[in-house]
Parts: C-alpha cells; structure tokens; sequence
C-alpha cells in the first residue's frame, strides 16, 4: 500500500516536473519566436525601404484623385523587366500592365511587346517625344518615360511601377532555390542549353527560359508567357515555409534588384484586401503584324485596337471609356 502511495507521489512529481519544462521551452519558443519575427520584420522595412523609389507625381494626370489601397480601390501596376548592363542604361526587356479590382475579384494582365512602335512622351521636356519602340523609352527618360509612354498609348492611368533587373532575376531564383518548369521547346541561349520537358531551373536557366524568343513560334508573346510563369512560380516558392530559413537571401536579392513606388504599408494593404482578386486572371495579348520602317522592325497596333483594350482597362478600373490618342505610327 505503502509502495504505491510513493510510486504515485512520484508520478505526480514527475508529472510536475515535465509541466514546467514544457512551459519552460514553450517560454523558449515563444521568446526566441518573437525575436525571429521582430528581426524578420525590421529586415523586410529596411529591404523594402530600400526598394521604394518614389516618382515625381503622386498622381497620374489620368486620374482626378489619388488611389487609396486601403479602401480597396481598383488599381494599376506597370511591371517591367530592365535589361540593365554594366555601361548601359538599358531598355525594357519587357512590360505588363496590370490592373486589379477588389470587388469584382479579378485581374487583368496585358503584355505589351517591347517592339510596339508608338509615341514616347516625355513629360519633362515634350520637345523630346518622338516615334519609336516603346522599350526605349526607359533609356531617354528612365521609368518615368516608360510610365508616361504607357499612359498614352492605352490612356490609362498606371498608378504605381514594379521595375526588375532581369540581369539580377537570376538572384532572385536562386534565393528561393530555383523552380520547376515544363519547357516546351529545347533551345540553347548565351551558353544556356535547356531541353524539352520538366526541368528544375537554377537562376541563370531561369533567366534564359524568361528572355527566349526565338526559338518560340509565338515569339514575344511566348516570351511573356513564360515571364509571367516564372514570376508565378518565384512567388509561390515565396509564399512555402520553407523559404522562411532564406529570408535573408530572399530579401538581400530583392533589395539588390527590385524598384518601386509602393511602400510597405500599400504592399501589406494590398496583400491583405486585394489577395482574392488573384482568383481570377484575365490574360490579354495586343494583336498587331511586324513591319520594316526605315530600316526597323516594329511591332505595329491599330489605333482601334489600343481603344478595345483601354475601355476594358478602364472599364475593370472603374473608369468611364474614353477615347486613346491617335499616333502616327506608320511613316
């Protein structure tokens, strides 16, 4: 009786005992979690902070108000890839707009080829507008330029730019630790050589798969695609767990590679009430036919083309239809 009053006394000891030390690594966990996440936090305000740079304009001249994320606002975004090398100040290797509508639960993504002839406007100095392919403008006036150029030409309004350095993505790939593919034409581009198929992509793969074109029948319109895909792929990569251990490289990568005018609080805002508007993707294509002008290949789009497309870019805006600027394109 005796021997099993200790046994129990014992027991319950113990049981105390393993209390404690649950609360006590529980402690651990909790503190040394905090303090992971507060330094988390405080690298992504500092990458982020390193990120944003501000355009000259807080609104676009296509708006009469400024866009309020925080009130679930349709908004716009310019995303362009820079091809960005030592000595050059580079153009735009490519260039999507895209539109998001909270409410509606949707987005649209339109790729514009970087071929399109069309009227570069330069704000600063309109002496300086010319004719010419809409990837050059990000060389005679930077983002700006480039941000302008595209506000004519579908006469929308874009209220905020993502620019990437596409000589740096391959960075970026790396940091999350590559991405898988299922390539579907075997090409070999700048010493990359990539077959048919499901592949795991490193960096410098991912950024070829991102930039051929030639060995795609669809040529820049393959070209976007597939851009579109990888970005996909990094942010869903992004999003997994796993990830969380390289934050530190995932964010150096950034930092290193990525502009724009979003800040933190917009990018936590957007993230948190525009999320469900990813559900729906809507991805549109410019038609358009290629043609040799002085000398040039260009890309050419029918005035009643960019109209098509801006009163759907104005319409998911929230926008009434307006008409586009004529552009004399073909001479």
């Amino acid at each position: 009786m005796n021997s099993t009053r200790e046994g129990r006394k014992k027991q319950k000891k113990r049981f105390k005992k393993w209390i404690k030390l649950s609360f006590f690594l529980f402690f651990i966990l909790l503190v040394g979690g905090g303090i992971y996440f507060y330094n988390f936090y405080n690298n992504v305000v500092s990458a982020v902070d390193k990120m944003n740079k501000p355009i000259s304009r807080e609104v676009s001249q296509k708006r009469e108000t400024k866009v309020e994320v925080e009130e679930k606002d349709p908004i716009s975004i310019l995303l362009v890839g820079v091809d960005e090398r030592e000595g050059d100040k580079g153009r735009t290797d490519s260039m999507l707009v895209v539109t998001v509508n909270p409410e509606k639960q949707s987005t649209k993504i339109l790729s514009i080829p970087r071929d399109t002839r069309t009227k570069l406007i330069n704000k600063n100095n309109p002496n300086k507008n010319r004719i010419d392919k809409i990837n050059a403008g990000y060389a005679y006036g930077g983002i700006e330029e480039s941000i302008d150029t595209v506000e004519n030409f579908l006469n929308v309004p874009i209220d905020y730019y993502i620019q990437v350095n596409m000589e740096g993505f391959k960075d970026i790939v790396d940091a999350v630790g590559g991405i898988d593919v299922d390539n579907q034409y075997a090409f070999e581009l700048d010493g990359v050589r990539l077959k048919k198929g499901p592949q795991h992509l490193d960096g410098t793969e991912a950024l070829q798969y991102a930039r051929m074109r030639k060995a795609d029948p669809r040529g820049d319109f393959g070209r976007a695609e597939r851009q579109r895909e990888v970005i996909s792929k990094i942010i869903d990569k992004g999003k997994s767990i796993s990830t969380l251990t390289k934050y530190d490289d995932i964010l150096a990568a950034l930092e290193e590679n990525i502009k724009t005018n979003l800040t933190l609080s917009d990018i936590i805002d957007i993230q948190s009430s525009y999320k469900n508007a990813a559900g729906t993707i809507d991805k549109l294509e410019i038609p358009g036919e290629g043609k040799m002008i002085n000398g040039g290949w260009y890309f050419i789009v029918e005035d009643e083309t960019r109209q098509n497309l801006s009163d759907q870019l104005r319409e998911h805006l929230g926008l009434d239809p307006e008409m586009v600027a004529e552009i004399s394109i073909n001479s």
